[in-house]
């Protein structure tokens, strides 16, 4: 079929060219298959052959069914993509997509954690096996850094620089370097000269943090710890590694911390998604003084 071959030539294009990561490319795959599927039951399988008018009767479709605002402005930057390929490499006669609108999508506010209830958490590895102690170098390390869960668990050895306390996460396109404290230098000098070692057993690997069948940490396996240690501290928020991200992030801005500088360690390229932060803090700021002035 004529609309599953260009799929598979813009996939291989956004691999190629674009060298963009498998969970994006699988994501443009899901969401372009939809598409296809949708346009087959209009009997049409030629991507040429689809309007503008399809296209929004597709979008409309996605609203009847109660697909959020955020998936269907996903799928629209994902059709407008494909169809911008298509029409740069010749294999449409106009970019049908140019007047897709994508609906307002409000930013939710992140959960975060307070500082109390984070230290609770980091507590919570208390024991002296190499599974405690490689949970607690995880938990202080994300903490102190920042780093998205698919980068913990990604990080080698050599991305570790103990001496100078940092990290260098690496991206498709650049390296973001991250400091980290004595806390998590500590935790983390304690795994790797005793329970990694320990975890590997004898098995050669360059990963940083293994499981203890001494294979590389999967994600799964990081989010059922989190869960682990949040009920084990009492903590009734609904905590994922990504609630850790937040937080590390809106305490850095609570203590003065400058935008840039955590837009840098978070790898935002654009400031505004980091500038959330910033109005949480002011958020927070009203509410207290709402609370606490005699006048507020």
């Amino acid at each position: 079929m004529v609309m599953e071959k260009e799929i598979d030539s813009f996939i291989l294009y956004l691999h190629n060219v674009k060298k963009m990561s498998n969970n994006t490319e699988m994501s443009y795959r899901r969401d372009l298959n939809k598409v296809s599927t949708y346009m087959e039951g209009q009997g049409i399988s030629d991507p040429s052959k689809i309007t503008a008018t399809n296209l929004n009767s597709y979008i409309l479709y996605l609203e009847k069914n109660n697909f959020s605002k955020a998936t269907i402005s996903r799928n629209i930057a994902c059709i407008k993509t494909f169809y911008h390929y298509l029409y740069r490499e010749n294999k449409v006669a106009e970019d049908v997509s140019e007047n897709l609108k994508a609906p307002k999508v409000e930013k939710k506010i992140p959960e975060i954690l307070t500082t109390q209830e984070v230290i609770r958490l980091l507590e919570q590895p208390k024991g002296s096996t190499p599974k405690d102690i490689r949970d607690k170098a995880m938990l202080e390390l994300l903490y102190a850094t920042g780093i998205r869960v698919s980068e913990l668990v990604s990080l080698k050895i050599s991305d570790v620089n103990l001496q100078m306390g940092y990290i260098v996460c690496h991206d498709l396109h650049k390296e973001r370097v991250i400091p980290f404290g004595h806390e998590a230098r500590n935790s983390l000098i304690k795994y790797i000269e005793s329970a990694r070692i320990a975890m590997l057993e004898e098995k050669d690997s360059d990963i940083l943090f293994v499981n203890c069948s001494g294979q590389p940490m999967s994600r799964q396996g990081f989010w059922k710890l989190i869960k682990y240690y949040t009920k084990k501290a009492g903590i009734d928020a609904d905590i994922t590694p990504h609630t850790l991200r937040h937080s590390f992030a809106a305490h850095l801005v609570e203590n003065g911390a400058d935008l840039r500088s955590v837009q840098e360690m978070l790898g935002h390229s654009d400031i505004s998604t980091t500038q959330i932060y910033a109005n949480l803090n002011h958020s927070r700021i009203r509410e207290v003084y709402s609370k606490a002035h005699p006048r507020g």
